[in-house]
């Protein structure tokens, strides 16, 4: 049986988890590095989505993202193979950076016991595979088991954020000037999912930016029995402070969860969604 202190578990900067919950659960993160203009910095470390919406604002461009780089994986990896600890590491879905890869090439350099997990989600979506990781060890999991129970986990966990303007997704190349245009004109919000590891858009919502919210929760949880009622994240950027709150009250009147749990947004959904966004990201019943 293995002790949880032989077992590092990692993720990268994308998983939009919070500081509190990195610590409780034991967790480190790897940085994604964030472009703006000549400079280059670290998501999370030296920038901040704040960062990232001022710098729109400034110049009308996005801010381009690039993966970890392998040689920060190796580091870390070595590291704690040197230590005698296996490693776990969780990245956000190959379809949607060189992450993985950039992991998987550290992980055959270093060699055995170090473990990759395609989370196929973003944001906490990949966040809720993390926590089960460091669940499972300190139940006593071996390493190789618990990657394993992660890639079957992987395809149970649902993500979704309501989009309060599209001029971000526009900006990104991934709607059309008139569809953004349109949007925006008609008051619409799109729900934008994670399906097979890549984003696309959804349904779309019509109203104030809370009305739409409580529609979109509604649709995602009503009358569902195949919902594990241990976890839901609520994730946001920048948004009214009130909005949070108020979807954990939606969701209280529809369904009970051991854990609902708040989350600030990082740079990766920021730079995609752009600020207004908020979703709630859980997982499926085996």
């Amino acid at each position: 049986m293995s002790n949880t202190n032989d077992i590092f578990i990692s993720a990268d900067s994308t998983c939009d988890l919070s500081p509190e919950l990195l610590e409780t659960f034991d967790v480190s993160l790897l940085p994604l590095y964030i472009t703006m203009g000549e400079k280059t910095y670290r998501d999370g470390v030296n920038t901040s989505p704040e960062a990232m919406f001022s710098y729109v604002a400034r110049t009308g461009e996005l801010p381009k993202t690039a993966a970890v780089a392998v040689a920060d994986y190796l580091s870390v990896f070595s590291a704690q193979r040197a230590l005698g600890r296996d490693v776990i590491h969780v990245d956000i879905s190959a379809d949607m950076s060189a992450c993985y890869q950039s992991a998987c090439i550290a992980a055959k350099e270093v060699g055995d016991n170090v473990y990759v997990v395609d989370s196929r989600n973003l944001s906490t979506g990949t966040g809720l595979l993390v926590l089960m990781a460091r669940e499972l060890a300190r139940r006593g999991t071996p390493a190789e088991k618990i990657a394993e129970e992660l890639r079957s986990a992987a395809g149970r966990v649902e993500a979704s954020f309501v989009v309060d303007t599209l001029t971000y997704l526009h900006k990104g190349g991934r709607c059309s000037a008139v569809a953004a245009l349109g949007a925006n004109l008609l008051s619409l919000k799109p729900c934008i999912e994670v399906k097979d590891g890549r984003m696309g858009v959804g349904k779309k919502y019509k109203g104030t930016l809370k009305r739409c919210l409580h529609d979109y929760i509604i649709d995602r949880l009503q009358g569902r029995e195949d919902i594990d009622p241990h976890r839901i994240f609520i994730t946001y950027s920048k948004i009214d402070p009130a909005l949070p709150a108020y979807a954990r009250e939606v969701i209280a009147s529809i369904m009970h969860f051991d854990e609902v749990l708040l989350t600030d947004a990082g740079c990766t959904i920021s730079g995609h969604c752009g600020p207004g966004t908020l979703g709630i990201l859980f997982m499926r019943k085996e």
